[in-house]
């Protein structure tokens, strides 16, 4: 299944369609990998916090052994957590993570959020979450500046631990913010994007200075309905909605297509993930059909400004989108 790339403004690559590793159970992690690369995914979405390199290592390098891939036809990016944003900290923990992945650099190497709290060293608790106390109730703020961070980052392109680096969670005054320091722009920002929650202006303002956009949770609520939220629990299911599956049955696609034709037809990568090989399947191919630009405009029209990915709407006290 052939599946477009998208130029970064650095010229390397990233493919439009990959897999994400958010909420990958661990105990299945390794083989889902795996499939996926059979499937023909090439684009790998992880991260620290996400508690499962080491087992998508395993899934990669399994593949590579039985020579369904190389390491060259595979893009494969992480992203820095919180507790690691003092500049001393980034590229060893850069390190830690490549080894626990068991490759040398990575495609793709993100901020995460735009925080920083306290430092929590590897051995002590890792990944180190929110948190910095083992029971989980209280958040410290480091004195690590987005500047300095970012700083540190440049450095892991210069060094060759990545190819590229970016940002994930800014904002546009973030971003505004950013460019008056940076020597290097952003190649990605990635970000919630659904059509509850369409970022116009932010992705806009991306477009304009070339910066691809990764959208994640391309299904809206369905993300985290299993994390206990609230208010994602409260809203209609974009995979239910009568638009979306009025447009899908046109298409003769699942709903899910339709969702991610919505945003790769308009310029974005996507990050879905699926344990069925079915959907696997479905959801790499999504680039091979189009919606009808009425179609697009009513499905960008369910914008309701929802954005579920919050601390707090975790239950944790950290005001980063306040």
């Amino acid at each position: 299944m052939s599946v477009p790339s998208i130029e970064l403004n650095d010229g390397n690559k990233m493919p439009q369609v990959g897999f994400g590793l958010w909420k990958v159970d661990n105990a299945t992690c390794a083989d889902q990998v795996y499939e996926a690369i059979k499937t023909g995914y090439r684009l790998f979405d992880g991260a620290c916090d996400y508690g499962n390199e080491v087992e998508c290592g395993a899934g990669i390098a399994r593949a590579i052994k039985d020579g369904l891939v190389q390491r060259s036809d595979l893009f494969i990016t992480s992203k820095l957590w919180n507790s690691f944003h003092d500049a001393e900290q980034v590229e060893p923990i850069t390190r830690k993570q490549l080894a626990d992945w068991g490759i040398d650099y990575f495609d793709l190497y993100l901020i995460h959020f735009p925080v920083a709290i306290k430092y929590v060293a590897p051995e002590v608790r890792y990944p180190p979450g929110w948190y910095v106390d083992d029971a989980g109730t209280q958040i410290e703020h480091s004195k690590a500046s987005l500047e300095s961070t970012w700083k540190a980052v440049e450095q892991l392109k210069k060094k060759g631990l990545a190819k590229s680096v970016g940002v994930s969670n800014y904002t546009g005054a973030l971003l505004l913010d950013l460019f008056t320091y940076a020597e290097i722009t952003p190649a990605v920002l990635q970000i919630e994007h659904h059509p509850y929650f369409t970022q116009e202006n932010l992705v806009k303002l991306a477009k304009e200075r070339g910066i691809a956009i990764t959208a994640y949770s391309s299904f809206g609520p369905a993300s985290f309905i299993e994390c206990d939220m609230k208010v994602a629990a409260d809203t209609q299911p974009l995979l239910q909605h009568d638009l979306i599956t009025g447009i899908a049955d046109k298409h003769g696609k699942s709903a899910a297509q339709v969702l991610l034709r919505w945003a790769t037809q308009r310029g974005l990568a996507v990050i879905p993930k699926s344990n069925d090989k079915k959907r696997l399947a479905q959801n790499l191919d999504v680039t091979s059909f189009d919606l009808a630009e009425d179609e697009i405009q009513k499905i960008s029209d369910l914008n309701i400004n929802l954005k579920f990915n919050v601390p707090t709407n975790y239950g944790i006290p950290c005001y980063v989108f306040a």
